[in-house]
């Protein structure tokens, strides 16, 4: 599963289920596993940062009280740091739950087996892993998904809807002005207006869509599980809001956005990098003809 010796830290009590699978699964592997393995959460929560795991295991049964305290402690300490969840099978219905409050995923007791934790420790290490990409993949300037991150996530929602039967939504746009803006006012002022389209952006999307800064001026929103219809409402959300911004920006003068839309459904055959760039293409084609008229113009 790993190159190197993988750090897992589990919280178990008496029965030594998990643990014993854990030995089993990597018995014999090179280059094995680190297993830290404590009785209590609170010994949990102490041991996090001295062994900086990659993946956290903990057992709802040492938190008999209130289970939900656990897991909630758990990730609010390691937030970063994949949680699953261990539960007998009367705490069903808790482990659950427990994904609304900072696991991963859960497996009872009496299925815990090789083939299980497997699938579990990679789902866990694969999302600990897209996570840590990604926070690579930021604009330094907006805080957005550069091209690069907006891709990477836009592949893996892709496969996602591809399995799932979903749709997808994406809003491409142009911040047209942002070199006059630049030349009149200077370099901080075109910053600070781009935080602006951004927060614009933040403000029209919910908080499971993608947005991106892919160029110096270009933008894009993906909206997940979305139908076709939903592009165009987000569109005249982020028109009006635009609106209302520019009444409040002097003395730098508006911003101008332009934008366009398209949808994505798993009988569209297109890699997410084809349906990007169809929807860019109309922005290109627009900023073309505008330089061709100021050529002309002048």
């Amino acid at each position: 599963m790993t190159q190197r010796r993988l750090r897992l830290l589990l919280a178990e009590g008496s029965s030594g289920e998990a643990a014993a699978a854990l030995h089993a699964l990597y018995a014999g592997n090179d280059p094995g596993v680190d297993l830290t393995v404590v009785s209590t959460v609170a010994t949990l929560l102490a041991t996090i940062k001295v062994v900086d795991p990659e993946v956290i295991l903990l057992d709802l049964s040492l938190y008999l009280r209130e289970p939900m305290d656990a897991v909630h402690l758990v990730h609010r300490t390691a937030p970063g740091v994949p949680l699953v969840v261990f539960a007998d099978p009367t705490q069903k219905s808790q482990a659950i739950h427990s994904l609304t409050e900072g696991a991963i995923d859960f497996v009872l007791k009496g299925q815990i087996d090789e083939p299980t934790l497997e699938r579990v420790l990679r789902a866990a290490l694969e999302r600990n892993t897209l996570a840590g990409l990604t926070d690579l993949l930021r604009d330094q300037v907006t805080g957005l998904y550069s091209r690069d991150g907006f891709l990477t996530i836009g592949r893996r929602h892709q496969e996602e809807a591809v399995r799932s039967g979903g749709s997808m939504v994406l809003i491409c746009v142009l911040f047209e002005n942002l070199q006059a803006l630049r030349d009149a006012f200077g370099p901080g002022t075109a910053d600070r207006a781009l935080n602006d389209v951004a927060a614009l952006l933040k403000g029209c999307c919910r908080r499971s869509d993608v947005i991106g800064r892919l160029g110096e001026a270009q933008f894009a929103v993906l909206g997940v599980d979305a139908v076709a219809p939903s592009a165009a409402v987000m569109r005249n959300r982020l028109e009006q809001h635009l609106t209302v911004h520019n009444q409040t920006r002097s003395p730098w003068g508006p911003i101008d956005l332009r934008s366009s839309v398209g949808s994505w459904t798993p009988q569209d055959q297109r890699p997410f990098a084809d349906f990007l760039d169809g929807i860019e293409s109309s922005l290109r084609i627009g900023e073309e003809e505008i330089v061709k008229e100021k050529v002309s113009q002048g």
